[in-house]
């Protein structure tokens, strides 16, 4: 009797280990909404801000998708938290001449954009 009750035990403890295990990894991909400035209305198609954008991003270890909402003037990004954090992004964000929620341009980068990419 005490054996199978040993086996029911160390069986629940393996399922419940297993079930905090899928939480995790199911946590290690993170979604992150980070206001920006944008001032030109053509955003995703010029060539500063739309493909150089994304792929710059694209190429930071752990960032898998980016969207540029030019209208809400946000970055929503999708990153695996294993590989970066949000402050590598948003680091990442600024070093390309945008500000990154509390993180402001960089001033050399955002000298670099084109005029219709800087405030008016």
């Amino acid at each position: 009797m005490k054996s199978i009750f040993k086996i029911l035990s160390l069986a629940f403890l393996m399922f419940a280990f297993s079930g905090t295990m899928s939480a995790q990894e199911k946590k290690t991909i993170q979604t992150a909404t980070i206001k920006t400035a944008i001032y030109c209305d053509h955003c995703k198609a010029c060539e500063t801000c739309g493909p150089k954008f994304n792929q710059a991003l694209l190429k930071e270890k752990g960032v898998q998708m980016v969207v540029l909402d030019d209208k809400a003037m946000t970055i929503k990004v999708t990153y695996n938290s294993k590989k970066t954090d949000l402050a590598k992004i948003k680091t990442a964000i600024s070093k390309l001449g945008y500000d990154a929620d509390e993180i402001k341009a960089d001033p050399v980068a955002y000298e670099g954009l084109d005029g219709c990419c800087k405030k008016a």
